[in-house]
């Protein structure tokens, strides 16, 4: 739920500052015409039609204050109008919590790793290994307390068979994933010319 209100403040933040440049890029260009012509801040509300919405927006504040459905409407719309904008914050402000994979918890704390420092650990072993010329390393930690998976593209010359690379670097991601009970899944790829081998 936090990370669909994340991702709608984030577009709604887009949109509104898209909208704001577009405004301002206007007002910035009619602002280089003088006097009360088309090409001017006057001529600019004209074209855009802002007193007929001053007129419209007059009519709509009357009929709000009178009694009647559409203040019903109207104080509905604006309740709404609130809680969206909460949500709003809530996914802008709420802290990310991140999913730390654990090594051994104790009852005075936990000892974890955070998932990029673990990519980076494996994507050294796996670059260690012969015939392995690069690594992309993804580590998803499960949603219980212990474990995960790893997925490892190990990068090989076209002389390298994949299966050997494949269990030289499941061997060389033993250690790793021995202790933190991860699950290693490494796809031999054909690595791009001029790569590198160790």
């Amino acid at each position: 739920m936090i990370l669909l209100l994340r991702v709608l403040a984030r577009l709604v933040t887009f949109l509104l500052l898209l909208a704001l440049a577009i405004a301002g890029g206007a007002v910035a260009v009619f602002s280089l015409g003088g006097g009360s012509g088309a090409f001017s801040i006057p001529g600019l509300a004209e074209l855009i039609g802002l007193p007929a919405l001053r007129e419209e927006i007059g009519m709509l504040l009357r009929a709000v204050e009178a009694d009647g459905s559409i203040a019903v409407v109207t104080a509905l719309s604006a309740l709404a109008a609130i809680i969206a904008g909460l949500l709003l914050l809530v996914g802008a402000l709420a802290p990310r919590r991140e999913r730390l994979l654990v090594l051994e918890q104790y009852e005075r704390g936990t000892l974890a790793a955070r998932r990029r420092a673990l990519a980076h650990a494996a994507g050294a072993l796996t670059e260690a290994t012969r015939d392995v010329t690069a690594a992309r390393v993804r580590v998803r930690p499960s949603r219980g307390a212990r474990g995960g998976r790893l997925r490892v593209r190990a990068s090989h010359p076209r002389s390298a068979d994949p299966d050997r690379v494949r269990s030289a670097a499941q061997g060389a991601l033993e250690p790793l994933t021995g202790a933190f009970g991860l699950r290693a899944k490494v796809e031999p790829k054909l690595g791009e010319t001029g790569q590198r081998v160790q």
